[in-house]
């Protein structure tokens, strides 16, 4: 039983997060097998696994569905054979499993964790949006000021990016201590699968910065994926201020939308 509520936290704690993670679940089990109903385990995308529901060839087909179950972002159910003639086991029953998934469709990862990435990452917390925070300074890349970020890094922010494998789901914010730094973060975003790759920057600093990309051979000003300055135009200079104007941005990408006023306008 502990095993099965393990299980459960577990993938409780992927929900929260916003990680990606495949909860499997015997529901029936008819006959001679493995184990009985009720028996859980977990699957991650990148083939790591807890608990079990029955390890040998029955595993290792749930494993197998759970992982394409991930990939397609559905959740299924799966009927398994456990004869010489089913799946080549000797068990004689049958087994029937949930497979039930959590698919992560945005992440995103913070690059700079000082008072405009904290309030970055309340704002999206607040919406719903799981992030990652990545800083070298350990007093500000803390878990106490990002309490629920899923993950925070005490890392270079540009070394970072690749600690983060940044996919075609990840929205990257560059808001590091400095114009050098934010110069190197956006190099090594704009080579990864980023939907998204925004640098905050003055109107003086972002065309020096993209001046200094192009000689390297990067053209950031060619990536439609690049947004700098950063977020909408909202007004306002504030950390959470720009924290608001960032995330709204996020959105109105994801679900690419006008970010026009929803005011029905009834006047002549």
């Amino acid at each position: 039983m502990k095993e099965e509520k393990d299980v459960v936290r577990l993938f409780a704690e992927a929900i929260e997060s916003g990680a990606s993670a495949a909860m499997l679940t015997v529901i029936s089990a008819q006959g001679s097998t493995p184990r009985e109903g009720g028996a859980r385990m977990i699957v991650y995308p990148d083939g790591a696994w807890a608990g079990t529901v029955g390890g040998g060839t029955l595993e290792s087909l749930c494993m197998k569905d759970a992982l394409a179950a991930l990939k397609e972002g559905k959740s299924r159910k799966a009927v398994y054979d456990l004869k010489p003639e089913g799946i080549g086991m000797l068990c004689m029953g049958e087994v029937e499993v949930y497979i039930d998934v959590n698919v992560c469709k945005l992440r995103l990862l913070i690059l700079g964790a000082g008072h405009v990435g904290q309030k970055i990452a309340e704002v999206a917390a607040a919406a719903g949006i799981p992030c990652e925070a990545a800083d070298e300074r350990a007093e500000f890349a803390s878990r106490e000021r990002f309490p629920r970020a899923a993950r925070v890094l005490v890392e270079r922010p540009d070394k970072a990016v690749k600690t983060l494998k940044p996919d075609e789901r990840s929205y990257v914010v560059i808001v590091t201590r400095g114009h050098e730094l934010d110069q190197e973060c956006l190099a090594a975003a704009l080579k990864t699968q980023a939907a998204y790759i925004g640098m905050i920057g003055s109107r003086s600093k972002v065309p020096e910065i993209f001046r200094r990309l192009n000689r390297q051979g990067l053209h950031p000003e060619k990536d439609g994926r690049v947004h700098s300055p950063i977020g909408l135009d909202l007004g306002g200079k504030s950390p959470g201020e720009i924290a608001v104007s960032v995330v709204a941005q996020v959105l109105q990408l994801r679900y690419k939308r006008s970010a026009r006023p929803l005011r029905i306008d009834s006047r002549p």
